[in-house]
């Protein structure tokens, strides 16, 4: 799907769903789920979000940092309509709950963004259900990618999809049955490390191959970089960097930071304003 400004003031399409989703923790989902709505918001959209790992609760003390940030500094920064739902163990009830957020929140919005718990549960498994892109994000290494498929150590080939590849696709067979739409699964490599080493090359021919087979759109997404444990306790994004009145100085790095944004957004489909003479010079990602 490529979302235009055109189709935002048009609205000739129904409002869409971009769920962030892995099993395994630790793969930076609520850092890419905070880009992404802000990406959209930047592009001119109007965005909820809903974070279903409510426990935890990092999106939503997220959104809540940002929210004290743009007081504190009285700064003007787009913001998404927020929503957190908790885990209560009674299926049926959260099922609804969600259902009840996602038609609400799409009634006034161009676009929903959800946030899923690190853990497979009855809440995550029914926010996948509303996809209509569903975002992967995936530590580089071959730990994280046990979540999608089983391989063999001696021959690096892959043997059968795992889990969670299994879970994702009854889910778009059950999306095809229940209202003939599609799920567009999107693996972005994520943390990447900043070297060429030989770890980098074998996942890349792993996942392009699992993405033939099982079929998903891979992408490269965030390297590992300081900046964004440092914007998260603020609420910040690498899009509002150029905002006047934020207390950070942008250093190459950052710059390098929001160049690979740019090249997630694009794959994306998000519409982004042309980058700046410091960062269309930038030839390949800083280290930092």
């Amino acid at each position: 799907m490529t979302m235009t400004p055109e189709m935002h003031r048009q609205e000739p399409q129904a409002p869409r769903v971009v769920v962030v989703g892995n099993e395994k923790g630790g793969s930076g989902k609520s850092t890419v789920a905070m880009h992404l709505l802000i990406g959209f918001l930047r592009a001119g959209f109007t965005v909820g979000s809903i974070d279903l790992d409510a426990r935890q609760g990092t999106l939503t003390t997220y959104v809540t940092n940002r929210e004290s940030y743009a007081r504190r500094f009285e700064l003007s920064l787009p913001m998404p309509i927020h929503q957190s739902i908790h885990l209560t163990g009674q299926e049926a009830g959260d099922r609804n709950r969600l259902d009840d957020a996602v038609g609400g929140l799409l009634a006034e919005c161009d676009l929903v963004l959800i946030d899923t718990p690190g853990a497979d549960n009855h809440l995550s498994r029914a926010g996948h259900t509303h996809a209509d892109i569903l975002v992967t994000p995936l530590n580089d290494s071959f730990i994280d990618l046990d979540v999608l498929a089983k391989v063999d150590p001696e021959t690096m080939r892959i043997l059968r999809p795992s889990h969670y590849s299994e879970m994702v696709w009854d889910i778009k067979k059950q999306r095809g049955q229940r209202d003939g739409r599609s799920i567009h699964w999107v693996v972005l490599r994520n943390r990447l490390s900043q070297l060429d080493a030989r770890n980098k090359r074998d996942m890349e021919g792993l996942l392009r191959d699992l993405s033939r087979r099982i079929g998903f759109q891979l992408i490269e997404g965030l390297c590992e970089r300081v900046i964004y444990r440092e914007m998260y306790l603020k609420g910040l994004t690498l899009l509002d960097l150029r905002e006047k009145g934020t207390d950070i100085t942008l250093s190459m790095s950052h710059i390098a930071a929001r160049q690979e944004l740019r090249r997630l957004l694009d794959a994306l489909g998000v519409p982004q304003a042309a980058p700046d003479s410091a960062e269309a010079a930038l030839p390949s990602a800083a280290t930092g």
